[in-house]
């Protein structure tokens, strides 16, 4: 009996992932599945196709999609990104990117560590971010108007190795830090975790000008209003 040739390729591998989806399916059930299958019939779907992209599965909250690019696996994620965050939809994803050799099932699924990874980068990602692997950003820094903040050797689960990870900052966030960068530093240099250290004393004593995109920053920062 002739031994099945087991097919392999190369490929980036997008996971994307509802933030928070189980808790909103009790408080809401059908609105949260209704504003999910938007999504993925009006965002996901034409942005895998734009960017060349095989939706290989969805899950109940969830999809995962493969690219012959990296760059094509990045610019889909920013783009799913930045159109959440600037739209009124109640739902936030994370997004995890890998690039690895991967096995083919008949069924057309990828299956092994290139697929693994991606799905493990994408459950300790942020909220309404993209967390990628070394490979990833190996392959795309300097080519995007992108920033990435290097978050160390993570230790995935069922990954024998530890995996390099970089959380990814599109263009403004990058331009943000350098409006920041500049201020005078304040006299008694307050922690984020101070309670009093806000985003309105911030601005107070740091003589910034007071804007609705520093502010937005700020937030983001962690620091409260």
């Amino acid at each position: 009996m002739t031994e099945q040739r087991v097919h392999r390729r190369l490929a980036a591998i997008l996971a994307a992932d509802v933030v928070g989806y189980s808790a909103l399916m009790e408080r809401a059930e059908e609105a949260t599945y209704a504003e999910f299958e938007r999504l993925k019939r009006e965002l996901i779907g034409p942005c895998l196709s734009r960017h060349e992209g095989r939706l290989i599965k969805t899950t109940g909250d969830g999809a995962l999609a493969e690219f012959a690019s990296p760059l094509a696996a990045m610019r889909c994620a920013m783009e799913m990104q930045d159109h959440l965050a600037s739209g009124s939809s109640p739902l936030r994803l994370r997004l995890g990117l890998n690039i690895g050799d991967v096995i083919v099932g008949q069924d057309g699924d990828l299956y092994g560590d290139g697929t693994n990874i991606a799905v493990r980068l994408e459950g300790i990602a942020d909220p309404g971010g993209i967390l990628i692997s070394e490979k990833v950003y190996n392959e795309v820094e300097g080519k995007l108007d992108a920033g990435f903040e290097d978050r160390g050797e993570q230790q995935l689960k069922n990954i024998s190795k530890p995996v390099r990870a970089y959380a990814v900052r599109a263009g403004p966030c990058s331009e943000l830090s350098e409006r920041i960068s500049p201020a005078p530093p304040l006299p008694d240099k307050p922690s984020i975790a101070d309670p009093a250290f806000t985003v309105s004393a911030w601005i107070a004593r740091s003589g910034q000008t007071k804007s609705k995109f520093l502010i937005e920053g700020l937030r983001k920062a962690g620091l409260p209003e």
